[in-house]
């Protein structure tokens, strides 16, 4: 298994205090015959306020050197997870966890690169402050 992010727990303690239950960690997917690994995938159990939707997070903290390397690698896993979902589960919508930190400066402040592959490339977001709450859902 491949080196966790350090935003994946606390990316899940946040979607558990909103009433998600994550059903699979990692949310194994296949495509073709190539094996991928989200991070992990969580439901909405019925009755709760977002009825039964089911969703597939990959957290990302970005935390390398090399910030193009890391959004290249992130835009990969993401085109692959989404062709693996469309088949596999196409009921279940996929995200990207990034930090409030990461979202502020990278996307909101900046208008950066990041920005422009985030919204050109349809990525759905999920924004998380330091005491572990989602802040922010963004769908493209």
């Amino acid at each position: 298994m491949s080196r966790r992010d350090d935003l994946h727990f606390p990316v899940r303690r946040a979607l558990e205090k909103e009433g998600w239950t994550v059903t699979a960690d990692p949310l194994r997917l296949q495509f073709e015959e190539i094996q991928l690994n989200a991070d992990f995938g969580a439901e909405m159990p019925f009755g709760a306020e977002k009825d039964g939707r089911k969703i597939a997070v990959e957290v990302k903290d970005f935390d390398s050197a090399s910030l193009v390397s890391k959004m290249q690698k992130m835009i990969g896993q993401m085109q692959l997870y989404q062709l693996a979902l469309d088949e596999q589960e196409p009921d279940r919508e996929l995200f990207l966890a990034v930090s409030f930190e990461m979202y502020d400066w990278q996307y909101r402040k900046r208008r950066s690169a990041f920005k422009a592959i985030i919204e050109w490339n349809k990525i759905n977001l999920i924004v998380f402050d330091e005491i572990e709450e989602a802040v922010q859902w963004i769908r493209q």
